[in-house]
């Protein structure tokens, strides 16, 4: 992955002389940096404290920046803040509590002897933890840092600051409480059981950057023991945002989307989910292909058993070698790969006004400017260029709705329950540039979460007596009985009775 651009200030002290602040932006200049912003924040009679704000390309860039502004002759630099360390200082996430604890009464309410009574409901039934804990709302983001962004394997206490991000956004967009857990194992069955230990108090699973084909077993394992949602964002919530963007693109070209000749380019994890829920919807001819060419059955190269297991499913016309078979005639191209890895002249090759989702980051795999004149529609991952396959887009609805239904477990009904409400968020809009909407569009997580939750409680994925599947008017029932039965308990503490 490049270096991503960023804003340093540098806190200067400058003579108030003629030419001197000239001088400091020529200097930046001259080493290719961009001044984006320059505040006063002080003057005495024969100087001025300034803080500059420099986009620079990596931190050797600030470093020069800096070196160059020392030696400038009535300039004094004082400090230099990086924008990205800023950002993450002490941390991006906190714990909040709901109810403040203002005296005695309110103590004893939400301490002893008030919450004894509460700890006795939820161990006669352990479903009532949904209505009177965290647990309703709390999701685990788990990983072991084995495959985080472009950086790799990078180890669990490294990739904080990322669950860190992801923490921000079920809360930001979901309103859902999420909380990062570092899981230091690298042996898959030792990582379930060390999440299986840990689960009781989550309302679901976020796995998140554990690298392939490790991230395949334990979530197929973690589903099977526990009772709870277990999702793999890299996975599902590519391929749900995708499926979405498919739907509205088949529109805009006049397809049927069961009727799609599909070709996925990249069998890694999110490969492989687009792959399964492009099936569960209802699209038979999918061709996946690799750096080998065509993945089926035959083929002696670089088929492990997750690839042996899919190319079984997929590849109706049985199609062999390489991906020029594949995307010849093909209507829709969908790379989950590597950069520059999809050539114009296969393109030509596609089927009239084809569809191109183009989604490695930074650099994917066919650039629009191009494909333009060549593809009817152009997705990529990248926030510059129309139709953003996004993960935001996905995560926090369907963990909402999830939460909401108090769901035992996540199946490929819902997540195209949730596709379809994402890309029903388009309307009337749709066009080519706009099959999908942005990532920031705060109308996706309802639409999503009331599709994901009712997909939940019509196939009975809910948990009796939880309140995921009860009115409005006997949840709140029961929580009035439940507040009746503390403050029973804290009168008989208090009055000895």
């Amino acid at each position: 992955m490049p270096p991503l651009p960023q804003r340093i200030t540098y806190r200067v002290a400058v003579d108030r002389a003629p030419g001197v602040f000239a001088a400091v932006v020529t200097a930046i200049d001259e080493l290719g940096a961009e001044l984006v912003g320059t505040d006063t924040t002080s003057q005495q009679r024969h100087v001025a404290f300034r803080d500059l704000t420099v986009e620079v390309r990596d931190a050797v860039h600030a470093d020069e920046i800096a070196a160059a502004l020392v030696e400038l002759a009535s300039v004094e630099l004082l400090a230099i803040t990086d924008e990205v360390l800023a950002a993450h200082h002490h941390g991006k996430i906190r714990v909040e509590v709901t109810r403040q604890v203002d005296g005695p009464r309110d103590l004893s309410l939400v301490y002893p002897p008030g919450v004894a009574n509460v700890c006795r409901i939820i161990a006669d039934d352990p479903a009532a933890a949904y209505r009177l804990t965290i647990k309703s709302n709390a999701v685990a983001i788990i990983t072991d840092g084995s495959a985080v962004l472009g950086l790799g394997d990078i180890g669990p206490l490294a990739s904080l600051p990322v669950m860190e991000g992801k923490a921000m956004l079920l809360k930001s967009f979901g309103d859902v409480d999420a909380y990062p857990v570092l899981v230091d194992e690298q042996d898959p069955d030792a990582f379930v059981d060390t999440v299986v230990r840990i689960a009781g108090g989550f309302g679901g699973i976020n796995l998140e950057d554990i690298s392939a084909p490790r991230c395949f077993e334990i979530e197929g394992k973690l589903r099977q023991r526990l009772d709870i949602p277990v999702f793999h964002d890299d996975q599902h919530g590519t391929a749900v945002c995708v499926l979405a963007a498919l739907m509205n693109a088949t529109k805009v070209t006049g397809r049927e989307l069961a009727g799609l000749k599909v070709v996925v380019q990249g069998v890694g994890a999110a490969g492989v989910a687009i792959v399964q829920l492009l099936r569960a919807a209802g699209i038979e001819d999918i061709v996946p292909v690799d750096i080998d060419g065509i993945v089926e059955p035959r083929r002696r190269a670089g088929l492990d058993p997750v690839r042996f297991r899919l190319a079984r499913q997929v590849n109706p016309r049985e199609l062999t070698g390489g991906k020029e078979v594949a995307l010849a005639g093909a209507d829709v191209f969908i790379g989950v790969s590597g950069p520059e890895s999809l050539p114009i002249e296969l393109v030509r090759t596609m089927a009239d006004d084809p569809i191109v989702f183009a989604l490695a980051n930074p650099v994917p795999e066919l650039h629009p400017d191009l494909a333009a004149g060549h593809v009817a529609v152009m997705a990529t991952g990248r926030s510059d260029f129309p139709n953003q396959i996004n993960n935001v887009l996905a995560f926090p609805g369907i963990f909402r709705g999830l939460l909401d239904a108090a769901a035992t477990a996540v199946t490929d009904e819902m997540k195209v329950a949730a596709a379809e409400g994402i890309a029903s968020i388009v309307g009337e809009d749709l066009a080519h540039d706009y099959v999908v909407p942005s990532p920031f569009d705060r109308s996706v997580v309802p639409v999503v979460a009331d599709a994901v939750a009712r997909t939940a409680r019509e196939q009975g994925h809910v948990r009796p007596g939880s309140g995921g599947s009860l009115s409005t008017e006997r949840q709140a029932a029961e929580q009035d009985a439940a507040q009746r039965a503390v403050q029973r308990a804290v009168t008989r503490r208090f009055h000895g009775n």
